[in-house]
């Protein structure tokens, strides 16, 4: 990659205990655009800190700012708190995500409340 800048992707994770329960996430990818899904938000992925049950998956929506000649601009490392992941995670529990389950990854897409 002579005379490009090489963008690094960064590493976020912790652990957070949501009704008792010790959780670990863990940033699995950033706004982007894919030919296969077009626009897709921030997705943080979700375990139990012994990593044997159900995955959730959240996914947060695609912010809705455009450039001026109308096409949709990719955000720069958009933030998150620790508190945002907890309230994601309950979010996902009221809609049906049990942390002790087993199966298949739980994708959950948050509501979106982007300008």
């Amino acid at each position: 990659m002579h005379g490009q800048k090489k963008r690094r992707k960064r590493s976020l994770d912790g652990s957070i205990t949501v009704d008792g329960v010790s959780l670990y996430w863990r940033l699995l990818s950033e706004p982007q655009w894919t030919s296969e899904h077009g626009y897709k938000g921030l997705c943080i992925s979700v375990r139990t800190e012994d990593g044997r049950h159900r995955e959730l998956v959240l996914e947060y929506p695609f912010p809705k700012k455009c450039r001026p000649n109308g096409m949709r601009q990719l955000p720069q490392r958009p933030k998150f708190s620790e508190k945002a992941v907890e309230a994601g995670v309950r979010q996902a529990m009221d809609s049906g995500w049990k942390p002790a389950s087993r199966g298949k990854t739980f994708v959950f897409q948050l509501p979106g409340n982007s300008n």
